[in-house]
Order: structure tokens, then C-alpha cells, then sequence
């Protein structure tokens, strides 16, 4: 290249971020969410919605290449006016709160962050399994009520001879079963119709009905997303179905699980316990009904979050807009039938300055 040839300039790829990421004066709520990612690209210029609403309107997608999401939902309505949107990114691993067949129709990728929340959920999973079965909260308000020798009406349990059984079998549930190898616990049960019995091979779990894991686990921990085939999937029969000292372990989506069912199954003791960080209907902003229960553990879905999941879930959402900036496959798109679609990809080209759409790395 002659001193006076200049390398052609990266068109502007514009990525905007909801905003709930960011509190009242502007400022990011989260210590690291990946945009030194950005820093030695500067074609790729950030902004932040105006105003928080519950579903994303399509004047606040206006003139953004990406967006990524955090709790609104993305609807058809979202993505109804002509735009040059390529991406919607979620931030996180669930998305049942964008309408991914509306994306696909729009000539938009749909894309999560996975595995950028596996080691964080699974070290919450055991955290659970291990405070109810040492009973901590129990124990802990004996001594805020000076209750010190009502100690022995409370004995706990060991994980050790305990069993696992595992509905969902992706990267947070591969982690939970390695995290928890050195516990002495039995070989782990999984329920996922997607996955094959010679993918476990060496894993040490065994693939088994959604009966015969609900009867003979000691801790049902609910991994899978919450689709039309998954949405009530434990209901009055199947939380019958487990056992008296069995306890349910829900990091997943609340519509998964029968809420009446499992309230009704607790209040009688038909089960040992529960803990539940998601619920049917979000946010919720009254004292829930399981508060009154004395063995059921609450967290308003964010029994996992941690600096270093946010951190790792805000370098992975960035990267893949910086990937699809660049004219690069992006990590976990759920509608990758796009990448295939010549309209989708022309768009794409032009959008970041490509002459034409075989230029791109798909």
C-alpha cells in the first residue's frame, strides 16, 4: 500500500442497550458489562434506550444495528417498522421473552449468552441444595430469637448417598454435575429429550424418563428454558411423583412449574422443601404466598447473579455484536436458518460495508 492510500474505513455499526441497564442519571447498575470489548473498534458506537419500557417499541430500535436486551420483552409489534436492525442479543441464556420466529421474519438474528451464565447458576443450585438440607434458615432464626436449644428439632442431611436428578441437560447442568463430583452423591439422573445416550458416555449420569427421575430423585433441579413443550411440565401429577424427603430446585422459568401444585404439595408436606428463583408472573412486588412456608427458599431471580456472571454474559453479548460487525458467525443464534437466507445476508453486507454477501464468514 502507497503512503497515499488510505485502508478503507469500517462502516458505523450501532449497538444500543435497554435501558434497564443503566439507573436514572445514566450510569451503568453493573460494574462490567463488556463494553471494553468495543475499545479497539472504533466503527462501533453504543447508546443506551431513553426510557425503560416492558416491551421494546420500534421507534427505540430506530437506527440501531444491535440491541441487546435485558429484561423487556421483543415482540413482533418491536420489530414491525422497516429497520436496519440486525441483531437483538439477549442478555442471558432464557428467551422466552423474544419472539423468535417474529426475529426470523424480520431478517433479524435472535442470539443468548451461552454459556456465560453456566458456573455461576450451578454454584447457586448447590448453594440451595445445601442450605436446605443443613436447614440454615431454620437454624439461623434460633438464634435471632434465642431459641438456642430447640437446636435438636432441626437435624439436617448430608448430600452425601443423595441423588440428583437433572431436567434440562445443557451447560449449566453439565457444570452443576461436575461441580458436585466431590460430594459423594449417587450418579446423577438427567431428563432432556434432546440429548442422546452416547453424549454421556464418561459423564457419569444416566439418561431416564421424567417418571422415573421425579420418583427416585433427592433434588429435582430445573435447567431446561420455558417453551411451549416445557410450560407446566411438573403439574399436580408429576410433583406427586416424587419423594416425602425430596426437595425442588427451579433457576429456570416459573411457568415450567404448576405454581398451585407445588404451594399445595409444601404446605402438606408432601415434599421435604423448595427454592424457586423464578415465578409464573415476574416481577413480583407483593409478599409471595411461599413466604409463609417454613421450607421453601426465595430469590427474585437473581440467585445467580454475581460480578463475574455479569461480567462474563456482557463480554459474550458483545462480542457477538462485534462479531456480526465484523462480518463474522456470532455465538449462540437460536435462528441460525438466517445465516442460509441470501435476503438476510445482502442485508447484512450492506449494513456493514461489504461489497457483496460471499464476503462474509458464516
Amino acid at each position: 500500500m502507497t503512503d497515499n492510500m488510505k485502508k478503507p474505513e469500517k462502516a458505523t455499526f450501532r449497538v444500543a442497550f435497554t435501558a434497564d441497564f443503566f439507573d436514572s442519571a445514566g450510569h451503568p447498575k453493573f460494574a462490567d458489562l463488556g463494553l471494553g470489548t468495543f475499545e479497539p473498534y472504533p466503527h462501533v458506537h453504543t447508546s443506551n434506550f431513553a426510557s425503560h419500557q416492558a416491551r421494546i417499541a420500534p421507534d427505540q430500535i430506530e437506527g440501531a444495528n444491535g440491541v441487546v436486551v435485558l429484561t423487556p420483552k421483543v415482540t413482533a409489534e418491536s420489530l414491525s417498522a422497516p429497520c436496519d436492525l440486525l441483531a437483538i442479543g439477549r442478555f442471558g441464556v432464557g428467551y422466552d421473552s423474544v419472539d423468535v420466529d417474529a426475529c426470523t421474519r424480520a431478517n433479524v438474528l435472535a442470539m443468548i449468552t451461552a454459556g456465560a451464565v453456566d458456573r455461576s447458576v450451578a454454584e447457586a443450585t448447590i448453594t440451595w441444595m445445601l442450605a436446605l438440607t443443613h436447614q440454615v434458615m431454620a437454624k439461623d432464626r434460633l438464634v435471632r430469637t434465642g431459641r438456642w436449644d430447640d437446636r435438636t428439632l432441626h437435624m439436617g442431611c448430608e448430600l452425601r448417598d443423595r441423588s440428583l436428578g437433572v431436567i434440562g441437560l445443557g451447560g449449566i447442568g453439565r457444570q452443576l454435575v461436575s461441580l458436585l463430583r466431590g460430594f459423594g452423591m449417587r450418579r446423577a439422573m438427567v431428563y432432556d429429550p434432546f440429548i442422546s445416550p452416547d453424549s454421556l458416555k464418561g459423564m457419569d449420569i444416566d439418561s431416564v424418563p421424567l417418571e422415573e427421575l421425579l420418583t427416585k430423585a433427592d433434588f429435582v433441579s430445573i435447567h431446561c428454558p420455558l417453551t411451549k413443550a416445557t410450560r407446566g411440565l411438573l403439574g399436580a401429577r408429576q410433583i406427586a411423583m416424587m419423594k416425602k424427603n425430596a426437595y425442588l430446585l427451579n433457576t429456570a422459568r416459573g411457568g415450567i412449574v404448576d405454581e398451585d401444585a407445588l404451594f399445595s404439595a409444601l404446605r402438606k408436606g408432601d415434599i421435604a422443601g423448595a427454592a424457586l428463583d423464578c415465578f409464573e408472573v415476574e416481577p413480583v412486588l407483593e409478599p409471595s404466598r411461599f413466604a409463609s412456608l417454613e421450607n421453601v427458599l426465595l430469590a427474585p431471580h437473581a440467585i445467580a447473579w454475581t460480578s463475574e456472571m455479569f461480567r462474563d454474559i456482557g463480554r459474550a453479548a458483545c462480542q457477538s455484536m462485534l462479531d456480526i460487525s465484523l462480518g463474522r458467525r456470532p455465538h449462540g443464534v437460536l435462528n441460525p436458518e438466517l445465516l442460509g437466507k441470501p435476503e438476510f445476508l445482502e442485508k447484512w453486507a450492506r449494513i456493514i460495508g461489504l461489497a457483496h454477501a460471499g464476503l462474509l464468514e458464516v
